[in-house]
């Protein structure tokens, strides 16, 4: 299965993370659009985890520290990798402008700060949406027993969309499990030690420029934040998915809820004043990854 899926899609190997800075400046030139994903994989064949910046990463996020990955840090390595390929002179549209809708992450077991993992970032599924066009990307870290961990990035392309978005009632708040206060800084604080620079995360003024009123916190933040609140109770295997429902600005007060469900969790996130829902997610076992040749 891997000897194929490399005959058919072009590899590009890397033997670091690209420089996110110079991929935002990359992506602020002009270019057109077009209809098609690139058939291009990007891979890192050795992935080594910094002490330091794990130590600082789970700080932000609210996990203890210790020895082994939360299950959205990965997502760290995948990210420059991801917009490496959406920077790409052929790939069909410009990064600004694409919101990031969902976000699903598998972890097989966990990983340990002294394993080195191999990464690989492809697109795929490009599909009309009621708001415009969706596309996947799927990020893979792996070592020579297989994958260990996989996330699947949704990505809106707003435009001409494939029909009327469906409308419901006037969505009801759940009673809170917690309230978080959010800093006005924490898109800062953040964007240090993601690299994830965008400005609409970093400040009013730069936001504005952007269409928001304010700066809106990182969705990936938003996602490490909830799963800490279930630290020491997911086991070593499991999916997380979630979908990242309105942005949420800086500074504010949020309601976070979570409950059981037949086999894991299911929580949300809303505004603390009123119905305003920000994330849902849902945690679920995990099923087994497929070998090679299966």
């Amino acid at each position: 299965m891997r000897k194929l899926a490399e005959e058919i899609l072009k590899v590009k190997e890397l033997a670091g993370a690209p420089s996110l800075a110079k991929l935002y400046a990359k992506a602020l030139q002009p270019r057109g659009e077009g209809e098609i994903l690139p058939d291009t994989e990007y891979v890192r064949p050795e992935i080594r985890i910094d002490p330091a910046h794990l130590a600082a990463y789970n700080r932000i996020c609210g996990f203890r520290l210790g020895d082994e990955l939360p299950p959205t840090y990965p997502h760290m390595s995948a990210f420059p990798l991801q917009m490496a390929l959406m920077t790409e002179p052929e790939f069909p549209f410009p990064l600004l402008g694409m919101v990031h809708v969902a976000n699903r992450i598998t972890q097989h077991r966990p990983i340990g700060l002294g394993e080195t993992c191999a990464l690989r970032v492809r697109a795929e599924n490009l599909r009309p949406h009621e708001k415009g066009t969706q596309f996947d990307m799927l990020s893979e870290l792996s070592t020579k027993d297989g994958p260990v961990w996989t996330e699947v990035s949704t990505y809106l392309r707003r435009g001409e969309g494939a029909g009327p978005a469906a409308r419901g009632g006037q969505p009801t708040a759940p009673a809170p499990t917690a309230i978080w206060r959010l800093p006005a800084d924490i898109g800062r604080r953040y964007a240090e030690v993601s690299g994830d620079r965008n400005p609409i995360h970093l400040h009013p003024l730069t936001a504005r420029l952007f269409g928001f009123s304010s700066a809106i916190a990182h969705g990936m933040w938003t996602k490490a934040r909830a799963l800490a609140a279930f630290e020491g109770r997911l086991g070593d295997s499991f999916t997380v998915d979630v979908r990242f429902k309105r942005p949420v600005p800086l500074p504010s007060t949020v309601a976070f809820t979570s409950w059981r469900t037949g086999d894991g969790w299911a929580f949300e996130l809303w505004r603390a004043r009123k119905p305003v829902p920000h994330l849902e997610g849902v945690i679920a076992a995990a099923k087994p990854p497929l070998r090679p040749g299966r």
